[in-house]
Order: structure tokens, then C-alpha cells, then sequence
């Protein structure tokens, strides 16, 4: 298992997709997948810094290769928040009529294999699982 704790402020977004990628490019996962999933990551941690606190605070993002997946988790101490829970979007409709939100955590669900979500002792925790070979 490889962590790193972050300050959850959007301009930690590169070391953040960094520490993915080093991890992505030493399990030798394809770039298909290895793009899929920092879209993911940068959803995610993009999500924490703008909602997850009022002040300052930290994510961590645990990442480790459980066979022929990635697992990357995300924890917050932040008000608790399952984006699971909110209802997809209508992407039927044009740009125009749909409500704004959503469409990143919809991506995210429709471009993973798995998604999880727990609150436990006071900390968000979201899980994707990506297969990468």
C-alpha cells in the first residue's frame, strides 16, 4: 500500500496525479486505463479541495495492485458526503437542460470497475477499482 497525505487545495492536483501515474507506469497499466483513472483521481480530489472542508485540511490518497487491478482510495475528515448517493444525470438531455453537477461523479462511476463509498470514525471514504492489465 502506497499513501500520500495531501493538503486538499486544487493546485496539489499535479503531485497528486504525479504519485498516481509513478505508481500506474511501475504496474505497467496501459495508458487507456492509466487516462481513465486520472480523470478519476482528478475528480475526486478536485471534489475534496472545493467541498469536503471551510478550512483548510488534508486528503489522503491510498493507492495499491490487489492482482489485476488498481485500488485507489480516497479519505477526508471533511463533512460527511456520499456522491454516490446523488442521482445521475440525465445525459439525454442537452448541456443546456441539465442541472449543473454530477457529471464528473457519473463519469467516474461509469469509467471504474468499482465504486465505494463509507463513512467510519468521522472520515469520507471512497474507493475505485480499476482492472489494469
Amino acid at each position: 500500500m502506497h499513501e500520500l497525505v495531501i493538503e486538499a487545495k486544487t493546485e496539489k492536483l499535479d503531485e497528486v496525479l504525479d504519485f498516481i501515474d509513478g505508481l500506474l507506469d511501475e504496474w505497467e497499466c496501459p495508458m487507456k486505463v492509466q487516462t481513465q483513472i486520472n480523470i478519476a483521481v482528478e475528480e475526486l480530489f478536485v471534489n475534496i479541495a472545493h467541498y469536503a472542508y471551510t478550512e483548510a485540511g488534508q486528503a489522503k490518497i491510498s493507492a495499491a495492485r490487489e492482482g489485476e487491478e488498481a485500488v485507489i482510495t480516497f479519505e477526508d475528515s471533511g463533512k460527511p458526503y456520499n456522491p454516490l448517493e446523488r442521482e445521475d444525470p440525465d445525459v439525454t438531455l442537452s448541456a443546456e437542460e441539465r442541472q449543473i453537477g454530477g457529471l464528473g461523479i457519473y463519469i467516474v462511476k461509469k469509467s471504474m470497475d468499482a465504486v465505494s463509498y463509507v463513512y467510519v470514525e468521522g472520515h469520507n471514504v471512497l474507493t475505485i477499482r480499476k482492472r489494469i492489465v
